[in-house]
């Protein structure tokens, strides 16, 4: 399979649309290539029909004993699923890991949707939990904030911090690794007040929406299923955030994981449930993966369109601020 990728003059939207929609619905190998002229908007987004997203599952929940079952079913799947990733990150060596890191942190970092965020929540990765590493992009982003905290373009970082052990956690906003502290388990999180003793900022309470969510996961597929360590807070956090920006009118985030290139599993390995929020793309060390679980056009100059990147039959589209890039498959 060849990619061909090029950059072409504006074409109108509805046209636009509609070859995608038509030519993800052919078997044969086609080629596509057609441009979009999209520039940021200083406007708010509209509001997406997928808010909140979740996935939606076929059973009825009538608290009947068919229904439990159902739901024993997804969360054995998912206890299996773990035992045997953990297993394979715990054999991973070293010099992969780390050429595995380098490359997937360059991906973030050459990204339209991270070099374009405003604001964005992140994770500081543990090397316990075999964790993909975040070090080198949360360095660019509190490097630039120490430089000019003045600057329009600097980022604002949030970082999680954990409440409990009932999925409640804090995306508070960091300036400096001098903010965060280990955790019981070791992690590094923000304390709760500055040097100063002033309240970090809550996102929350944010008078600003983020634009970028970047997740670390267990296991995911290419149609945008993740599988956490079994806690729930990133889930329980995020249906709370969409309902908070759908309430005040804020275009919804871009929902990104990083994943090591064994954490990648085939479609229908994971098991959802309504409470499992999909990611909108991947990054991995092949690349990054728009899923197929999102439909939208977004400032980020991203257009996913429901298409599955999966197979040679399908398109996905790297939008430019200036043009979009066709690519043929």
């Amino acid at each position: 399979m060849s990619v061909a990728v090029s950059k072409l003059p504006p074409f109108p939207m509805p046209m636009l649309l509609h070859q995608l929609r038509t030519l993800s619905s052919s078997s044969s190998s086609r080629c596509f290539s057609s441009s979009l002229s999209m520039r940021r908007s200083t406007s708010s987004s509209p509001s997406l029909s997928c808010f909140p997203r979740s996935f939606t599952t076929t059973v009825k929940n009538d608290g009947g004993h068919e229904n439990d079952l159902h739901i024993e079913e997804i969360f054995a799947k998912k206890r299996s699923l773990r035992t045997q990733i953990r297993k394979q990150l715990k054999n991973m060596s070293p010099d992969q890991r780390t050429e595995e890191d380098n490359t997937i942190q360059h991906a973030v970092l050459e990204a339209h949707w991270f070099q374009s965020a405003n604001g964005l929540c992140a994770y500081v990765n543990c090397d316990a939990l075999r964790e993909v590493d975040t070090s080198k992009f949360l360095s660019k982003i509190l490097c630039n904030e120490a430089k000019d905290k003045c600057s329009k373009n600097r980022k604002k970082l949030f970082l999680p911090r954990i409440e409990d052990r009932n999925s409640n956690m804090k995306m508070l906003r960091v300036s400096s690794y001098d903010d965060l502290i280990p955790n019981s388990m070791n992690i590094l999180e923000p304390t709760l007040q500055d040097h100063d003793g002033n309240e970090r900022e809550d996102l929350m309470q944010a008078s600003e929406p983020v634009d970028l969510f970047i997740l670390p996961g267990l296991a995911f597929d290419k149609s945008g299923r993740r599988l956490g360590r079994s806690g729930g807070y990133y889930d329980v956090y995020l249906k709370k955030y969409f309902e908070i920006a759908e309430k005040r009118k804020w275009k919804p985030p871009l929902i990104v994981a990083l994943s090591y290139s064994m954490q990648i599993v085939e479609d229908g390995s994971i098991g959802v449930t309504s409470d499992d929020i999909p990611v909108d793309a991947l990054v991995c060390p092949a690349g990054v993966i728009y899923t197929n679980e999102v439909e939208r056009i977004d400032n980020f100059g991203l257009i996913s369109l429901g298409i599955n990147v999966l197979t040679c039959r399908n398109v996905y589209i790297l939008a430019e601020y200036s043009g979009i890039w066709g690519i043929s498959l």
